[in-house]
């Protein structure tokens, strides 16, 4: 007779025992869920929907997969700085003699390295002088960037590269014999042409692939291209062309100029990970 409320103690201790741990397992939930809403609402997400807690991690900081050295901006005294607000060119790290002549000779790889009739074919452009035109201020645009990052000496050399650029569109144009007036003309509206291109392609290369295929399509093909294809060959194009121009050395290409293009369909994809290595005299040339 005993064990009978001996037992019925025990279920009843048993029973509130684990009552009680319900009640502080659920509301040990309720206090996560709720902590996780108030987390939630500061980083202005949606609210979990399960009850499992998460740590939230929030973070500004942008990762890139390699990170590219800067370059330090060059130091000049005083009277340089004067001198050069004035409209001149203060003394250089090499001879501008020889920058003037490898900027010509960058140029000239700009204009004789390319296959124009591929580009011409591949991207269904006309034979004209403005197709060439839209193909080599493509070309001399990324050289203009590979050169901005050697400091003084690259941005001097920068400015004779257009100068050939514009010198040699001119002789072309009196060529093919185009008048006086008209060759005016023309050259007016490629030299507006060619600095809204370097703002678009500059805009381009530091955004994403769409925003480099929209200045493509724009300043290259003209607004005429309806292929997605071209502009995906364009694009890959130009971001290979890039990377592989940007590890090219700096002194080899201000005292040499040299610049060797990837094809634009490239046969071997892996090729462009072995960079040729320019060669110089003792003089630089």
């Amino acid at each position: 007779m005993y064990r009978r409320p001996l037992q019925s103690a025990v279920r009843n201790l048993i029973n509130g025992t684990a009552s009680r741990a319900a009640y502080r397992k659920a509301s040990d939930q309720e206090a996560c869920f709720a902590r996780a809403l108030v987390a939630c609402q500061l980083a202005r997400v949606s609210p979990p929907c399960s009850t499992p807690c998460r740590t939230l991690h929030i973070t500004t900081q942008l990762c890139n997969v390699k990170e590219t050295p800067q370059h330090t901006e060059e130091e000049v005294g005083a009277f340089t700085k004067l001198i050069e607000a004035m409209g001149f060119t203060g003394p250089l790290k090499y001879n501008k003699w020889k920058i003037k002549i490898a900027a010509l000779r960058m140029y000239t790889c700009c204009v004789e390295r390319i296959n124009y009739d591929e580009f011409f074919d591949k991207c269904t452009l006309p034979d004209t002088l403005n197709s060439w035109f839209l193909v080599a201020q493509l070309h001399v645009w990324m050289c203009l960037v590979r050169m901005r990052q050697e400091g003084r000496a690259g941005k001097y050399m920068c400015r004779y590269i257009v100068h050939s650029m514009w010198e040699d569109v001119e002789q072309r144009s009196k060529i093919m014999g185009i008048d006086a007036i008209h060759r005016k003309e023309a050259l007016k509206v490629m030299t507006e042409t060619f600095y809204a291109a370097i703002f678009g392609y500059d805009e381009g290369i530091l955004s994403d692939d769409p925003v480099l295929a929209a200045a493509l399509w724009r300043i290259l093909f003209n607004r005429q291209c309806e292929d997605p294809k071209q502009l995906e060959l364009m694009v890959e194009y130009v971001r290979k062309q890039m990377q592989y121009i940007d590890a090219l050395d700096g002194e080899d290409l201000l005292l040499t100029g040299e610049v060797k293009w990837r094809p634009l369909v490239e046969e071997n994809a892996q090729s462009i990970l072995k960079v040729v290595t320019p060669t110089y005299n003792d003089t630089g040339l």
